[in-house]
Order: C-alpha cells, then sequence, then structure tokens
C-alpha cells in the first residue's frame, strides 16, 4: 500500500453531503456515553460536530472508536498530536497577521475579558488536533488505505485523559443578534461550508472581538499562501495518521462493511471528506486567532 503524501489528496466532496449531527444537549442513554467516552479519550471539553456527524452512522462510528479507541490513548497519538499543533503554528508565521490586543483594550476590554478569549482559543489549539487526525484516519480507511501495523502502544498515564477545562458557552444562532447573524453567513459562504463550526460559535460569545479577528482572518482566505499552508496541514496530518499503531488491526474492509450497514457507503464517505476537508483550514484559522493575541 503506497504510504505517500499523494495517498490522500484534499477533497471536497460535490455536492455536500447532508450532516446529521445531534447536539450535546440533546443526546440521550448510549449515546450521550459515547459522547462522553469520546470527550473523555480525546482530551476535549466539547464534541466536535465531526464527531457528532460520525455518530449519526451508529455500525461506522463504533467500529471506528472501538477500533482505534486504544491508539488515540497512547503516547504515541498525544506526541502526534503536539507535533501536528507545532507544525500548523510554525506555518502560520507566514502570513502577516495582524496584532489585535491593542485594538480590543481601545474597545474597552479588560485584560482578564482577553485572557479568556485566549483560554478559549488554548482549548481548540490543542483539542482539534484529535479530531483531525481520527477524521483522517478515518477517510484513509473508507478509502481503502491500510493504516499502520504497529500494534504495540504505550498507554498514558490514567489522569492524562482528564481536562481541566469547562465546558465551553456557544454562541448558537437563536442567540445571536443581527450582525453575528450576518457574520456567521459570511462565514459560510466564504468557507464553502453549510454550517459554523464549534470554534467560531465559541469565540462568537465576544462578538466585537470576533468580527475584528475574522475580519483580519478572511484577507488571507483565498490567497496563495494560505492555501499552501491547509495542504501542508492535510499532508502532515495525512503522515501522521499513517504512522500512528493500530493495536486492534482495524482494517479498510471492517470499517467498509460497518458503514454499509447505516446507508449508502458513498454517503458515508461524503460525510468524511467533508471534515478531513474542513479541518486543515479550522487548525490554520484557530492559529491564526492565537497570533492575533500574541
Amino acid at each position: 500500500m503506497d504510504h505517500s503524501n499523494s495517498a490522500l489528496a484534499r477533497y471536497l466532496p460535490s455536492p455536500l453531503p447532508v450532516i446529521h449531527p445531534v447536539p450535546e444537549v440533546e443526546a440521550e442513554d448510549e449515546l450521550l456515553e459515547v459522547y462522553q467516552d469520546t470527550k473523555k479519550i480525546l482530551r476535549a471539553p466539547w464534541m466536535g460536530v465531526v464527531t457528532m456527524a460520525f455518530a449519526h452512522y451508529p455500525h461506522f462510528y463504533q467500529t471506528l472508536w472501538q477500533g482505534l479507541r486504544p491508539a488515540l490513548d497512547s503516547v504515541a497519538f498525544q506526541r502526534a498530536c503536539v507535533d501536528l499543533r507545532h507544525h500548523i503554528e510554525h506555518c502560520v508565521t507566514q502570513l502577516p497577521v495582524s496584532r489585535l490586543t491593542s485594538r480590543l483594550s481601545d474597545l474597552g476590554y479588560a485584560e482578564a475579558e482577553i485572557d479568556a478569549i485566549r483560554d478559549t482559543i488554548e482549548t481548540f489549539s490543542a483539542g482539534n488536533m484529535p479530531y483531525l487526525l481520527l477524521a483522517t484516519q478515518a477517510r484513509l480507511l473508507l478509502e481503502g488505505h491500510a493504516l499502520s501495523n504497529k500494534t504495540s502502544i504505550e498507554r498514558l498515564p490514567s489522569n492524562s485523559s482528564e481536562t481541566n477545562r469547562s465546558a465551553l458557552s456557544l454562541m448558537e444562532p437563536h442567540h445571536c443578534l443581527p450582525d453575528t447573524l450576518e457574520l456567521y453567513d459570511r462565514i459560510k459562504k466564504q468557507l464553502g461550508l453549510p454550517f459554523v463550526n464549534t470554534d467560531y460559535r465559541a469565540l462568537a460569545r465576544w462578538p466585537s472581538y470576533f468580527l475584528e479577528a475574522w475580519d483580519d482572518l478572511s484577507k488571507h482566505l483565498a490567497t496563495p499562501p494560505y492555501s499552501r499552508i491547509v495542504e501542508g496541514i492535510h499532508q502532515a496530518a495525512t503522515d501522521l495518521a499513517l504512522e500512528l499503531p493500530n493495536p486492534n488491526h482495524l482494517t479498510p474492509s471492517t470499517l467498509q462493511q460497518a458503514a454499509a450497514k447505516d446507508a449508502n457507503l458513498q454517503e458515508v464517505l461524503s460525510v468524511v471528506q467533508l471534515f478531513q476537508y474542513l479541518l486543515p483550514g479550522l487548525t490554520a484559522n484557530v492559529a491564526v486567532f492565537r497570533t492575533q493575541l500574541t
């Protein structure tokens, strides 16, 4: 099996698939347990839209999750997340990002408020890495690419799966005043996506800040340097995903057969491709937000 970068080209499915994520606040019984376990093992205080959309296909997600769960709770996976984050944050230094701290002070933000924004950005800076790697492994498997044949793992200490970060406060559309709703529409249009990611809904808790942050970021979205950065993040995630241990021997055929029990295989694949496409850009954008407040 070819494990070179060319094994997985970055791809946005067309037409965009319809996704059916079940929000955390509506999850009950077995699904709630799945969500809690996902957050615990990924060390994230929120259930990403990606995994909520995957969980709509229960056989697929159960097979993916149980197949990869030991590896996701390993030292190797944690190290891959750290390496991926460092790569992303180094890459965005190539962009002429504006510094916004003084601007926020001029708007009336206290230092404690700016620190709260930084803390929220830090949550996503760390927490998006496992979601990107998980989505990349899911796409590799559904497209027929074998994962690593490494089976030995070093488990993380039992307390390292804990996160000290509190639950996020999200600005859902029904919470928003017209200016924020207009910004959400602009985000979807500029990114070519049918929804607004959790990261943006969390940062929109500070509407005047987020408008400034998005306006600065949006200047870069259509530029060649930004495109090269996002492509590089995709390739780095692919390389890491192919090297991670696979102690449960999860195979393409096993995951494909599970997905086919839930829906047409192409439907499930399109949903996976959508998230695996958008997450490199999302991680780059969060790194830009972080740089804006340094």
